[in-house]
């Protein structure tokens, strides 16, 4: 290998083996060395090639690394085909990892336990979803890796589910576009040829986009006619600047911009509603509390203008949160994850009053899937959300501690330290996290050891 260019072209190779990847990694890390001090950033939701990104684990790892991250977390759409990669590249990195997944889950029969008033609450509006009512978004985190197995066979029928309604999404999308005389889709060669699905992956709406996008591109081509033609012809309304980044023809993202105009204002004329693909709410909690991960209610708040263009502006939770963190305790959620840069400080600083008075453990993290984003979040050395940083490490000890013994998992009943605070807990696992030496794995015993010592003096 010739120089750190070579190794990071290989590091980011999604058609590479994994184990090669992690090659040219350790290659790498040892050019950058170990970081030299702790930035108090992180980023714990990541999206991999495995769902939809242009990162594979090991490149994700590597741009945390590059961005002064203390942590990364990879965080795709039901699989978790990227966790053991991601957790092996932060290792080589000497940067702390969290993984886990996301997935959509059924409100339905959850809201039959609670009265008429509340269920309509549920199940009446879009929530944190802006495609469906009644189903939402949450992650599970925090997974550790001798679940890996239970996670895979959990997820399998949702990725088989959602395999069978792309495929009949892109039926509907080849009626438009042989409509808009585009050229039709082929589901095998351009949606689940360009996907991981064969490797654990998933197929998501973001592949069928991409897709159309290539298709439309083909057609109209780059340039000021494609931002023409959208709203002409596809009856798009573009932003200023969504017309700038789609007129110009030496966008190196154009693909990914035109995929979020699609997603924002295109998506619902094809859009399948997923309904056997979601699991009940009750079960998916249930299920991660089992296997000693963390659950997390994902908060998106009212949109006015995305960052990445892919949702429009709409209202969310924010006209009944006072009523739904109540709700979303008595569901069975012990966390919220929330991203600092997609809301206000205002929307944040509600959120945080509300997860302090029901107990709920914060999760922040910034969704990337595109190449525009940056791995960095600011926002979290601001004063407000410092104690982000604690429940991130408190996460990556969490996890690591959870592959010794479950019982160690932050929400275990049996955890020696369950008699405590949530943030009390937090706090100790935090310290926990940061002691680990992610090259020397006899640590996390010698952390366990010592929880073990903390509850008994």
């Amino acid at each position: 290998m010739n120089d750190l260019n070579d190794a990071k072209m290989i590091v980011a190779d999604a058609g590479r083996p994994p184990e090669r990847r992690l090659e040219a990694l350790a290659e790498a890390a040892r050019a950058l060395g170990r970081p030299e001090k702790r930035s108090g950033e992180s980023n714990n939701h990541i999206h991999t090639c495995y769902s939809f990104s242009p990162y594979t684990p090991s490149g994700a790892a590597l741009a945390a690394r590059v961005a002064g991250l203390d942590v990364a977390g990879s965080v795709d759409h039901d699989s978790y085909a990227a966790a053991g990669e991601m957790r092996a590249a932060c290792a080589l990195l000497g940067i702390g990892a969290v993984t886990g997944f996301e997935l959509r889950v059924s409100l339905k029969a959850a809201a039959r336990q609670f009265p008429e008033k509340t269920a309509a609450l549920l199940t009446g509006r879009k929530l944190n979803n802006p495609d469906s009512t009644g189903i939402i978004y949450m992650t599970i985190q925090g997974v550790p890796a001798s679940a890996r197995m239970e996670v895979e066979t959990f997820l399998a029928p949702v990725r088989l589910a959602r395999f069978k309604r792309t495929g009949r999404m892109v039926e509907r999308a080849n009626s438009l576009l042989s409509s808009f005389g585009l050229q039709r889709i082929d589901f095998e060669k351009d949606v689940v040829a360009a996907s991981k699905f064969a490797e654990g992956g998933t197929i998501t709406e973001r592949h069928l986009l991409a897709a159309v996008s290539r298709s439309i591109l083909d057609s109209v081509g780059p340039g000021p006619a494609l931002p023409t033609w959208l709203a002409g012809t596809l009856g798009l309304r573009l932003s200023n600047a969504q017309r700038r980044m789609l007129s110009d023809p030496a966008n190196p993202y154009l693909m990914y911009d035109l995929l979020g105009t699609l997603k924002a204002g295109f998506l619902d004329k094809i859009f399948i509603q997923p309904e056997e693909e979601c699991v009940d709410v009750r079960d998916a909690i249930s299920f991660a509390l089992r296997v000693g991960a963390i659950p997390a209610y994902a908060y998106l708040g009212d949109v006015a203008e995305s960052p990445t263009g892919d949702k429009k502006a709409e209202k969310f939770e924010d006209e009944i949160l006072d009523d739904l963190m109540p709700i979303l305790r008595d569901i069975g959620f012990p966390a919220i994850t929330y991203m600092p840069p997609r809301n206000t400080v205002a929307q944040l600083l509600r959120l945080q009053e509300l997860c302090g008075r029901y107990g709920f453990m914060e999760i922040s993290g910034v969704d990337i899937n595109q190449p525009r984003q940056s791995f960095n979040c600011p926002e979290l050395l601001q004063p407000e959300f410092r104690h982000l940083d604690d429940a991130t490490w408190a996460m990556v000890a969490h996890e690591a501690l959870s592959a010794v013994d479950r019982r160690f998992g932050l929400f275990s009943n049996e955890n020696p330290l369950s008699h405590l605070s949530i943030r009390q807990r937090i706090g100790i696992f935090a310290r926990a996290g940061r002691e680990i030496d992610f090259f020397d794995p006899s640590s996390l015993e010698k952390r366990a050891s010592t929880l073990f010592q903390e509850k008994n003096a």
